[in-house]
């Protein structure tokens, strides 16, 4: 796959440390939470084959949008310009998880039906997996369907932070146990 020159920086952040890929347009094509270096690496082998990114300098505008959203701003988000390669069916879940507000969230099974395939939750849970710009494209605001907190690649403490900081109801939310 030929893909495009990709530069990847370290920024720290209020959730601590994340890797940033960019291209030369300046347009996020990865985000890689705290302690994910080896799946950033996949990640990145599977959307662009062998092309490797080389250190450099995250974008200022990228820094600038993560910085105020940190601070608070919810809508900074929205300014980062992001594009990223999957199957059709990732960029559809993918698409979807951009759509959800601040501060709600959806289920898996919500989320699937949302994209017309109501039978491919597993297919949507991977999906939501795989994203590569996390934050950015909100795969955090996904819980089970019983309001539980499930899987994602940062931890549940890491989603359960992202969700207070954006104002989500975390009280209604739980964990599961071990022996659910």
């Amino acid at each position: 796959m030929d893909g495009p020159r990709l530069t990847h920086d370290r920024i720290s952040t209020c959730f601590g440390e994340l890797v940033l890929v960019s291209d030369e347009e300046g347009v996020l094509r990865a985000l890689s939470l705290p302690g994910r270096d080896s799946w950033l690496e996949g990640s990145l082998r599977r959307q662009y084959g062998t092309n490797v990114s080389r250190e450099g300098k995250a974008p200022a505008a990228i820094k600038a949008a993560l910085a105020d959203y940190c601070d608070g701003d919810m809508s900074a988000l929205s300014r980062i310009r992001w594009t990223t390669r999957g199957t059709a069916l990732q960029q559809r879940v993918w698409d979807a998880l951009y759509a959800i507000p601040v501060g709600e969230t959806t289920s898996y099974a919500a989320l699937a039906a949302s994209i017309g395939s109501p039978d491919a939750v597993r297919a949507v849970g991977a999906a939501n997996g795989a994203n590569p710009v996390a934050i950015v494209v909100p795969c955090h605001r996904v819980v089970g369907s019983d309001g539980s907190l499930t899987g994602f690649g940062g931890g549940l403490p890491m989603k359960m932070a992202l969700l207070r900081h954006e104002g989500a109801n975390v009280a209604e939310l739980r964990t599961r146990d071990l022996f659910d």
